[in-house]
């Protein structure tokens, strides 16, 4: 049988360590450790301590999560973690050699992030009633985000003292803590005004979160609860908190702004993850050249 409390050591130990490394956000960790978990339960089918797991192990492992019906991406997340995992060990003095160097893992699938139309956010922004306090909390945290593209945690996160409406700024704390300052237009700044003048009537003015809800910080369920609500009320279907990220880079690069530049805002650290957007606007280019330009679909013809 494994050395299960050494195991348990170890698991703990490189949890502590990328916590404190990375700076990683709680979320970040929480995915982390359950994707060790996976590999231990790997490690307790074959009989071994977790170190002394070998590569054949971990190709069965692989296969196993792959007949289970797990996403791609998720095995792709998964090995990528153990592969972190094994580094710590031989960083450690743990192991000598890597099991899960350059293994391979199923191929993912194609995906192209879902975004609103510039229509389509109009009618968003237009959904919550802003006669009542609710509604003008929910229209700010509406244009907040489509205005920054800042994701839901960093939406909920953010404390009064970060915005400025002055000098029309916004300052987020992102994955791994990092924090990136995004400005925000003139339709923001003003419904962030007025969510102002009413929020001490959603909660304690001590409280130093921005957005209140019953007396306490809105969170991450609550803010996903406004925006399907006001969703359905506008005729948008099945989106999420991050489809107005995913809008704001989109839009963005369609009225020419510069992938390097969005990639700043969005707070990515690498610009391939910028990049997808740009196959969004390619594809857009092409339907609308396909669907307006008089000659895209006929046939050559000699006279």
């Amino acid at each position: 049988m494994p050395q299960s409390s050494s195991n348990r050591d170890f698991v703990r130990e490189f949890l502590s360590y990328i916590q404190v490394e990375k700076g990683l956000a709680a979320n970040t960790l929480q995915s982390y450790a359950r994707d060790i978990a996976k590999l231990q339960r790997c490690a307790e089918k074959s009989g071994k301590p977790i170190e002394n797991l070998e590569r054949k192990d971990l190709r069965e492992w692989i296969s196993a999560m792959s007949r289970e019906g797990l996403a791609p991406s998720s095995v792709s997340r998964a090995v990528s973690a153990a592969r972190g995992f094994f580094r710590f060990l031989m960083l450690d003095g743990h192991i000598k050699r890597h099991p899960a160097e350059d293994l391979n893992t199923p191929q993912r699938r194609s995906y192209l992030p879902r975004f609103l139309t510039e229509e389509e956010i109009e009618a968003l922004m237009a959904a919550p009633d802003v006669s009542t306090d609710e509604g003008v909390r929910d229209r700010a945290l509406l244009e907040l985000m489509y205005a920054t593209g800042v994701r839901v945690s960093e939406a909920v996160g953010l404390r009064t003292s970060d915005v400025d409406v002055h000098a029309g700024l916004v300052g987020c704390h992102g994955k791994g803590n990092k924090q990136r300052c995004v400005p925000i237009g003139k339709s923001a700044i003003h419904w962030l005004q007025q969510y102002l003048r009413v929020r001490k009537r959603l909660g304690s003015e001590t409280k130093p979160q921005l957005f209140l809800h019953r007396g306490r910080a809105l969170t991450r369920q609550d803010a996903w609860t406004i925006i399907k609500k006001h969703a359905v009320k506008a005729g948008v279907p099945e989106i999420s908190p991050h489809t107005l990220r995913h809008s704001f880079a989109t839009h963005l690069l369609q009225h020419g702004a510069d992938s390097r530049s969005v990639q700043a805002l969005l707070g990515h650290s690498d610009i391939s993850t910028t990049q997808i957007y740009t196959h969004i606007t390619d594809m857009h280019m092409r339907k609308t050249y396909d669907r307006f330009h008089p000659r895209a679909r006929a046939a050559g013809k000699d006279k």
